[in-house]
């Protein structure tokens, strides 16, 4: 409510009214969300008994589907059902599958069997129940996540010059009201399946799903709804196969010759038409008319296409290469949710000298509390004071947005790599290595997970505003996904950095870098190489971004 408040005074009731419904529904997914995610990779281990490796890679992989099932969701969305159906039936999977893992954690028979409360054995079914309620999570998030947060940034009226300004203020909303969920998940939620028991763990963000699907279909009277535009993947192809038709056909120097139709509106329903563009003029073919084009006084839409058709598929090929470089900064940010729980699991968990401990996966809490931190700061003080110096209307381009954010993931792993080499001297000078929590305060990992959540701010912040900016009308949502799939990608990329370290470093009888205990490995030499890697992605990044053109719609002066 109070985000709602806020915004109440920039926006008139009505846009309040369904962006507060945006927000509450984000919060309260992310919420349960993270109240998995969180600590699942703990839960793995111990309840489920699988190894430090196995645990981490089950949680990338799942992770990674989450962000990857988008792109269906994206596509039912753009296509045929809309948003608004899009997220309100993909909610109602969410909620089935949350019900049925509060089910495998806490049903007898269904639930693993312990011996103690770290010391538990799963069957094959009891396994299975788990990995089905998961993945129909990961399907029921493919529907949401996609479609919030273009749709919140649909309520806003682009030919409102008030309301189009503040769209850029939206996202970085949207985004706190994430982290706000992810705040409570990360530090009450995680306490309760750490000290009450994983049933109320994970049942009380199957009731905070609910509460957003409610929060969601409250606001169903004020939404504007943008009619779907039919498979932006078929018109994608038309235009690949019409330009291939007519390889040999010669694009005309006067791009006014160039088909587009008459009206105003463009012929893809919900979409503005798009200027011309000089990059990949290969497919300008598919808009040249020749005289094959008309079968029975009709154009085929296999052989000629519009202009705006034909920059569809500029703007999505022009959005790759930005999409490919998120891919690296996602792998370093799924440390958080693996191995800097791990890591924090073997230090110190007791708070000052008393005798009250925390769970290491609490640690997260200081992501969201630096994207709490920095998100009013740099809307309200680093925006304005950029403005003054660059003219832009936003401060910064996205694009600039997003590289700050990238220079700054590199000293997170770098910090993550430096305790890592002083926790494991002190372990090897002082023989902690079969020491539950060596005498380190878990607290030393509060820089790192405070730089993650400062680089969150930059970058996926960034992306959510750039790639709905970028992304023609009619695909926006499929953009979205496009966006939320580099955090897949970056999951899969992590689970496979894993394998290959762990099967190129156990060799010879080596306990590798990351053994089953993490004493006897060397996880800093893992977060060197993501901090290596993050270096060469920010420098490929830089040249790619120098060159990006931006998407201009008829009639802009952009």
């Amino acid at each position: 409510m109070f985000i709602y408040e806020l915004r109440m005074g920039v926006y008139g009731s009505r846009e309040a009214g369904s962006h507060a419904a945006t927000y509450r529904n984000e919060c309260c997914e992310r919420l349960a969300y993270y109240g998995m995610s969180s600590n699942l990779v703990i839960y793995f281990k111990t309840q489920l008994n699988q190894t430090s490796a196995v645990a981490a890679k089950n949680n990338s992989n799942w992770s990674g589907t989450c962000y990857l099932t988008p792109l269906l969701g994206a596509f039912l969305a753009d296509a045929y059902l809309g948003r608004y159906k899009t997220i309100a039936s993909f909610s109602i999977i969410y909620v089935i599958g949350m019900t049925l893992l509060t089910m495998s954690a806490s049903v007898p028979g269904m639930k693993p069997t312990c011996v103690s409360k770290d010391d538990c054995h799963a069957n094959g079914g009891q396994t299975a129940a788990t990995f089905i309620a998961l993945y129909l999570i990961a399907l029921g998030t493919g529907g949401i996540k996609p479609c919030v947060s273009s749709y919140g940034a649909d309520q806003f009226d682009d030919d409102d010059e008030v309301e189009k300004k503040h769209k850029a203020s939206f996202f970085n909303w949207f985004y706190f009201s994430i982290n706000v969920g992810a705040l409570i998940a990360s530090s009450v939620l995680v306490w309760i399946q750490d000290n009450v028991g994983w049933g109320w763990g994970f049942g009380v963000p199957a009731v905070a799903m609910a509460i957003a699907v409610l929060s969601f279909f409250s606001g169903t009277r004020l939404y504007r709804n943008q009619k779907p535009g039919g498979s932006p993947v078929t018109r994608i192809i038309q235009v690949v196969v019409a330009s291939v038709r007519k390889y040999k056909v010669k694009v005309p120097e006067d791009k006014s010759l160039l088909y587009e139709t008459a009206d105003a509106e463009s012929s893809i329903q919900g979409s503005r038409k798009l200027d011309h563009t000089n990059e990949f003029r290969f497919f300008d073919k598919a808009a040249v008319e020749v005289q094959d084009d008309n079968i029975k006084d009709s154009k085929s839409p296999w052989r000629l296409t519009t202009v705006t058709q034909v920059e569809e598929l500029k703007s999505v090929i022009r959005l790759l290469p930005i999409w490919a470089t998120g891919i690296i900064f996602a792998a370093a940010y799924n440390q958080m949710s693996n191995f800097f729980v791990l890591q924090g699991t073997l230090m110190d968990v007791r708070v000052g000298h008393s005798s009250f401990e925390i769970p290491a996966a609490s640690l997260s809490v200081f992501d969201p509390l630096s994207v709490i931190f920095w998100v009013p700061i740099y809307d309200r003080i680093i925006v304005p004071a950029a403005r003054k110096y660059t003219g832009h209307k936003n401060g910064l381009t996205t694009l600039q947005r997003m590289g700050i954010g990238l220079f700054i993931s590199i000293f997170s792993m770098v910090c993550a790599a430096v305790l890592e080499l002083i926790r494991l001297r002190s372990v090897r000078q002082n023989n902690y290595y079969e020491y539950e929590h060596m005498p380190m305060s878990v607290f030393w990992q509060v820089p790192q997970y405070f730089l993650i959540g400062s680089a969150e701010v930059f970058t996926f912040i960034g992306q959510l505003e750039f790639f709905y900016d970028q992304a023609p009308d009619a695909m926006r949502s499929l953009c979205s996904a496009l966006s939320l799939s580099t955090v897949a990608l970056g999951n899969y990329f992590n689970s496979i950095l894993v394998s290959i370290v762990t099967k190129t470093t156990t060799k010879d009888g080596n306990p590798g870098w990351i053994p089953d205990n993490l004493n006897y490995g060397h996880l800093d030499y893992f977060f060197w190489l993501l901090a290596m890697l993050s270096v060469l992605n920010l420098v490929v990044y830089l040249f790619i971004s120098k060159w990006y053109t931006y998407k201009k719609t008829v009639g802009t002066l952009r």
